[in-house]
């Protein structure tokens, strides 16, 4: 089972959120899981320009290191998402990858996946990321397993507690993917996803034809 890290943080090796990732990798990693940390703070990611071309292709315009990020996001069979919280938010690097996943969405690319989230911050906003991120592991058709989040501006020692609970939620993930775990609320949501979207693809099936071949294979059409 390969479980992949993705840290959030540009704060480099003093990044506490980047504490929060790898001790939920390791907790993967002693249940049993390969593991892999990417830092897209260090890739080279560009915005997304709204073109469409993902919707009509199947592929992206840039020439980034995006589309192999992607590839080890879709040979994963789980995730561990983590970012600092920047204003209520996740950063602009995690965001900017994030935006480059409407296709994903559109296409439930994560199905069969599972995935978790962490977070820091100086005083509040952490629940609020965490949430996000794993609304949006659901929104790509994945299932969230649960997340970490800590406020360590007042209790700088808080970090320590945090990482045993993000160790026991990286063993916590791989045995729901090993035990493919059901979430019945989430798997309503991707069956109403579906039952909405379908009409979108069916009045833009050829301005956006790569997700409607996707679909009609997939059977959901």
């Amino acid at each position: 089972m390969k479980i992949l890290g993705i840290n959030g943080s540009p704060k480099g090796a003093k990044s506490q959120t980047l504490r929060l990732v790898k001790a939920a990798l390791d907790g993967a990693r002693k249940a049993g899981a390969e593991i892999e940390l990417v830092d897209v703070c260090k890739l080279n990611i560009r915005y997304c320009i709204a073109c469409g071309a993902c919707y009509l292709k199947g592929t992206c315009i840039h020439d980034d290191d995006f589309h192999t990020l992607l590839e080890k996001m879709i040979a994963s069979e789980g995730m561990i998402w983590g970012s600092p919280v920047y204003i209520d938010s996740v950063t602009a690097q995690l965001k900017t990858v994030i935006d480059r996943m409407a296709d994903t969405i559109h296409c439930q690319l994560f199905l069969g996946k599972y995935g978790c989230a962490v977070s820091t911050s100086g005083s509040s906003g952490e629940k609020v990321v965490v949430e996000y991120l794993n609304r949006t592991f659901i929104k790509f058709g994945g299932s969230a397993v649960g997340g970490v989040g800590v406020a360590i501006g007042q209790d700088p020692h808080a970090i320590y507690a945090a990482e045993k609970k993000a160790h026991d939620l990286g063993k916590m993930l791989v045995e729901a993917r090993r035990t493919k775990r059901h979430y019945p609320e989430q798997e309503a949501y991707r069956l109403m996803f579906r039952a909405r979207f379908k009409y979108v693809l069916e009045a833009h099936k050829e301005e956006w034809a790569s997700e409607y071949r996707y679909w009609k294979n997939a059977g959901w059409l």
